[in-house]
């Protein structure tokens, strides 16, 4: 499950997990995260609680 994608967005075709996570995370978190170089699916989630603690 920790594969590494080329990029968020190839990671989100790719990983059905990942896609799912991404679609319940708030719109502004989602525009965050497609800013930043995440390619598996722990990074997304820890970058997605970084982002979510700093509001």
């Amino acid at each position: 499950m920790n594969d590494v994608h080329l990029c968020l967005t190839d990671l989100l075709d790719q990983d059905l997990t990942a896609f799912e996570y991404f679609q319940t995370l708030p719109p502004d978190v989602q525009q965050a995260l497609y800013q930043m170089e995440i390619k598996t699916f722990a990074e997304l989630q820890q970058c997605a609680n970084e982002q979510k603690a700093r509001k």
